[in-house]
């Protein structure tokens, strides 16, 4: 189940060291340097949790289960095969996951002979066995998805 903080998705722990090292740069810009440990905590009490170690855990149990950044994924998209690569991964609650797939070539997503329209990367929501709630017009899902 998704964790949420005032309404929000708690991020990747991925995410929040990134945040902690975003706010390092800027404190050293304003000539107020600050450790990353002093970065981590803040970054926790920003997100209503006491120190790094229990927002770090929260996280961690809150990370989907099964996809992740970097994994190699093939599947169809609107008809198409396709391998490529998930770059983005988020818990999207009740069971669905909100992902943004980069494809190793290009999909052709129109069905026309007259033109094309290619995409790279799309982002898509699926439940949990890998197929996307949307259908197209003779009602195959827009996306089908496994782990490589």
């Amino acid at each position: 189940m998704t964790q949420l903080i005032n309404g929000t998705n708690l991020p990747s722990l991925e995410a929040l060291k990134t945040q902690a090292k975003r706010l390092r740069a800027a404190m050293s810009e304003r000539q107020t340097p600050i450790t990353q440990s002093m970065a981590l905590e803040t970054i926790a009490r920003q997100w209503g949790y006491r120190d790094w170690n229990t927002l770090s855990a929260a996280a961690k149990s809150n990370a989907p289960h099964g996809w992740h950044v970097d994994q190699r994924v093939s599947g169809h998209y609107l008809g198409h095969l396709f391998d490529g690569t998930l770059k983005a991964v988020r818990a999207a609650g009740a069971g669905y996951w909100s992902l943004t797939v980069v494809f190793d070539e290009a999909v052709d997503v129109v069905e026309f002979d007259s033109f094309s329209a290619f995409r790279k990367q799309v982002n898509v929501t699926l439940n949990g066995d890998g197929v996307t709630q949307a259908k197209t017009s003779n009602g195959t899902p827009h996306m089908e998805l496994r782990a490589a």
